[in-house]
């Protein structure tokens, strides 16, 4: 069922997140209850009236249209994610989700052929929540200590929050966890009723406090490939770099490559002969 309260949850954080400073108006006097925006000043600021907005934040009108969206987004100082991900929570709770199919349990054929071409370079196939659907013998072997899980227990988020050899594998971890978080929550606002993403964030929020305080913090990020450092257990430090490609229901590949003609090819092609983590 929709959560039509997540428009203002979201509303709410970006607003706690400027200061009168930042979008030039002054401090003004007395105390201020809570960081960030009154909520006057942020009316003011996209235009609309106080009550309205009161209304948006406290879920009583939910059909905001595009022009407010769009001002309340240059009013937060929102990047394209953010403001994309604004419109689909409105979209959400006016009860006008985008509709796509539902992502199968099964990799695509066509993405699991691709798993074997571009060997040696380690890929996955991943579900929108980040089920690891297949891989190839590289990529089961980057993610140290994976594939001692049983299938429908691999999940890239999980592996990061609840494998002890994610912490030292990802270098920075921290950096890691907060794109796969903010990841997560662009997959709650296109497909808000999804039962897979609902028990992960309620496992996760129970057993990894970092990952419920990051939940809760509410970045939000569009995973579209990132220059990633790897400490390997077997093979050492590798740099790779992620490419990401989307297909219509959602389900994602993604292939980590090394620079041409640099140590980290030579790696690379190491990872399927190396000693599997214990």
């Amino acid at each position: 069922m929709v959560d039509r309260g997540a428009l203002g949850e979201f509303l709410r954080n970006r607003r706690g997140r400027i200061g009168p400073a930042e979008v030039g108006l002054p401090a003004g006097t007395g105390r201020r209850q809570t960081p960030g925006l009154r909520r006057e000043e942020l009316a003011a600021l996209a235009g609309v009236s106080v009550d309205y907005y009161i209304r948006l934040e406290r879920g009583r009108d939910t059909n905001p249209g595009p022009a407010v969206l769009d001002a309340l987004a240059t009013a937060l100082r929102l990047d394209d994610d953010e403001r994309a991900h604004l419109h689909a929570l409105a979209r959400n709770a006016a009860g006008r989700p985008a509709r796509r199919p539902r992502p199968a349990a099964s990799p695509r054929p066509g993405l699991r052929l691709l798993l074997a071409a571009v060997r040696p370079t380690p890929a996955y196939v991943l579900s929108p929540t980040s089920d690891v659907l297949a891989a190839n013998q590289e990529g089961y072997r980057l993610l140290a200590g994976v594939e001692q899980w049983p299938a429908q227990r691999r999940n890239l988020v999980r592996y990061v929050f609840t494998h002890p050899a994610a912490r030292t594998l990802f270098v920075p971890w921290r950096r890691m966890a907060e794109d796969c978080v903010a990841h997560l929550r662009t997959v709650a606002a296109a497909d808000p009723d999804s039962p897979e993403l609902a028990r992960l964030v309620a496992e996760l929020s129970g057993t990894a406090e970092e990952f419920a305080a990051l939940w809760r913090h509410y970045d939000v990020r569009v995973k579209s490939g990132a220059r990633r450092t790897f400490q390997h257990p077997g093979v050492g430090r590798l740099e790779l770099t992620s490419e990401i490609l989307t297909a219509p229901d959602g389900q994602r590949f993604v292939a980590f490559q090394p620079d041409a003609g640099s140590p980290d090819r030579d790696a690379v092609a190491l990872l399927a002969h190396a000693p599997a983590y214990r």
